[in-house]
């Protein structure tokens, strides 16, 4: 059986579409392939997010992680935008849901942890949602 592809949408994909797909990798690889890309690019990954991660979970986001645009991306079976407020392009897709995540960029680490447990406990939930076939995808 072909795992789901997942894509984390953001703007920039430098942060916490970034997260998300490292995380989603780390924590529900069994399940789901995880992707990320943007509508527009930075040309590196946020050096907090990176620091965090490699902090908090031993994951060196520098070693395989860049930015990428959504057209640098495979076909996927699902879409999570990162809460951007901006309107997206269309994206084929069985299924898609926005995650509603405030940008940490620029905050402290306590906002910015925050906003990486709140990613991670998303990740968790999509993976059990995708386990147990609560997801309308095939």
């Amino acid at each position: 059986m072909n795992k789901p592809k997942v894509a984390f949408i953001c703007v920039h994909n430098a942060c916490r579409s970034q997260i998300a797909e490292v995380l989603g990798r780390h924590l529900a690889g069994e399940i789901f392939e995880s992707y990320s890309a943007g509508t527009h690019i930075k040309s590196n990954i946020n050096a907090d997010a990176i620091r965090l991660l490699k902090q908090h979970y031993q994951i060196d986001m520098e070693k395989e992680q860049y930015p990428k645009l959504i057209k640098d991306i495979p076909s996927v079976d699902i879409v999570i935008t990162m809460g951007c407020h901006v309107q997206c392009p269309t994206i084929s897709c069985q299924y898609r849901e926005d995650w509603g995540l405030l940008d940490p960029t620029n905050q402290d680490d306590d906002v910015f942890m925050d906003i990486i447990l709140q990613i991670e406990a998303k990740v968790i939930t999509l993976a059990k949602r995708i386990s147990d076939k609560q997801l309308n995808i095939n």
